[in-house]
């Protein structure tokens, strides 16, 4: 079954919970279980998800829900993929996450400056 990922560059908690058909404190319990499931959290903590966090959600399930895996045994499977590291990373002390959430608010502003065929600004 495949699902629609809208096309946006964050989602609420609540809206990922809808597209993938998990609970929110679902979503919550596979974070302290996953460590690359980590969403960024806006100023005031809200939990902002990314289009790889939902696809990696989506995986969770079919791992967990549809192939019988285990925490551990998902944990495992993800980590011979690739996907997964269970590491635990203090993002108050990882820059490059936030530079890398800031390049891409910028590519998306760049891309659409070119839709709305606008100059670009001074600097780029």
């Amino acid at each position: 079954m495949s699902v629609e990922i809208p096309d946006k560059l964050y989602f609420k908690i609540g809206e990922v919970a809808e597209i993938t058909g998990v609970k929110p404190h679902v979503l919550r319990y596979w974070e302290s279980e996953f460590g690359s499931f980590r969403p960024s959290k806006s100023r005031s903590r809200q939990r902002l998800y990314q289009r790889r966090d939902i696809e990696l959600a989506l995986s969770l399930k079919e791992l967990l829900y549809h192939q019988g895996f285990t925490i551990a045994g998902a944990r495992k499977q993800l980590r011979s993929a690739g996907r997964d590291t269970t590491e635990k990373i203090d993002l108050s002390l990882d820059i490059s996450h936030e530079r890398q959430l800031l390049q891409d608010v910028c590519a998306d502003l760049r891309r659409l400056r070119r839709t709305l065929d606008l100059p670009p600004h001074n600097g780029k």
